[in-house]
């Protein structure tokens, strides 16, 4: 383990906030602030004299705006940002086009008592600079609008109404997770199975999150609400601060939301949603972790394929961050592990050859 300290440069309009992210970063025994920027422009003169490893990077500002900047940085200069965002909707919504653009994580701005709100976020604020700091830096993905017909055949993927209520498709997702779910649901047809996502994400930006999707996606997109009904279609996101998990009532897949604790320290848990697809799907469910921090969802994964689902793991050179399929793989939880941009066309693989086998009964 190297004993060189992770140099991180803080860009933000207020002094405030700047002594703040200095006083946290300075106090983590792994890394140190080389440098603090008012505007862009004053920090890429610093980028150049400082050659940080990780910037944080605020999102309104002065003389650049924060995403304008951002865009920049990644065409000429890559390098990973962590975003510091206001818990607002505009907010949420630039927040998720920073991380379509390239950037690692983000972290809220308290409403009140930033100083304190900030302190008491050390450890999540340290957490993100230091997964940015190992992670992969990919490729810009501008998002696609949605194409009529996408990248699957036009002929109908469920050929079986059996297929089309029983099957469901379980996602769980961390860093660098919100352009790689957009990435898998994009090709999906109108008549995909129901897709469930727990995606690491605090409450606030999830709702954003699902509407820019349903925007994009030929399938609709929506945050989960308590007990209604899980359709083809459909794919519903864990709202966040709470667990999505699959439930029954009679013949009906429904969602079910509670804020039971912190599962691997998160809530939403991937490992929740992965284990009530297990209990209550089986056979019937195909399992996919992808790019992401931690451990979370690779015991749950083991449960599905233990429990006949067909599962998938994102690969190293497309996550990222490796950490969950990385966990979920060594588990020996992982039947498949699949490029990102292979992993739609794999899912639709699986499912037309069991509604082949279907139509056969």
């Amino acid at each position: 383990m190297s004993n060189k300290k992770i140099k991180v440069l803080c860009v933000d309009d207020s002094a405030l906030i700047r002594s703040v992210m200095t006083e946290i970063i300075n106090s983590q025994s792994d890394m140190t602030v080389v440098g603090t920027a008012a505007d862009p422009l004053v920090a890429r003169d610093l980028i150049k004299v400082t050659n940080p490893d990780v910037l944080t990077l605020d999102v309104e500002m002065p003389r650049m705006d924060g995403l304008e900047f951002l865009e920049k940085l990644m065409r000429l200069r890559p390098m990973p940002v962590v975003m510091v965002s206001s818990l607002t909707e505009r907010g949420s919504e630039i927040a998720l086009r920073a991380l379509e653009l390239g950037a690692i994580d983000f972290v809220t701005k308290p409403r009140l008592g930033v100083r304190d709100g900030l302190l008491n976020y050390t450890e999540l604020i340290a957490g993100k600079i230091r997964t940015a700091a190992s992670a992969r830096l990919q490729p810009s993905r501008h998002a696609a609008a949605p194409r009529p017909g996408g990248d699957a055949p036009h002929e109908s993927l469920l050929r079986s109404p059996l297929l089309s209520t029983e099957k469901l498709i379980i996602i769980g997702a961390s860093t660098g997770g919100t352009e790689a779910i957009r990435e898998v649901l994009q090709p999906l047809p109108p008549d995909s199975p129901a897709v469930m996502i727990a995606q690491h994400m605090p409450a606030g930006f999830t709702r954003s999150f699902a509407q820019r999707l349903d925007g994009l996606c030929r399938i609709n997109v929506k945050e989960a609400e308590q007990g209604e009904r899980v359709l083809p279609g459909y794919a519903y996101i864990a709202p966040g601060g709470f667990h999505l998990s699959l439930a029954r009532s009679g013949a009906n897949y429904v969602a079910h939301l509670d804020q039971e604790p912190p599962v691997n320290r998160h809530r939403p848990s991937i490992d929740v949603l992965f284990d009530s697809a297990a209990k209550h799907a089986g056979k019937n469910a195909i399992g996919i972790i992808l790019t992401g921090m931690g451990r979370d969802g690779a015991e749950g994964l083991l449960r599905m394929k233990r429990a006949g689902a067909h599962t998938l793991a994102q690969d190293e050179a497309s996550c990222v961050v490796f950490g969950m399929p990385r966990e979920a793989i060594a588990l020996g939880a992982v039947d498949d592990v699949s490029p990102l941009s292979e992993v739609s066309r794999r899912v639709m693989a699986h499912l037309r050859t069991f509604g082949e086998r279907a139509n056969r009964v």
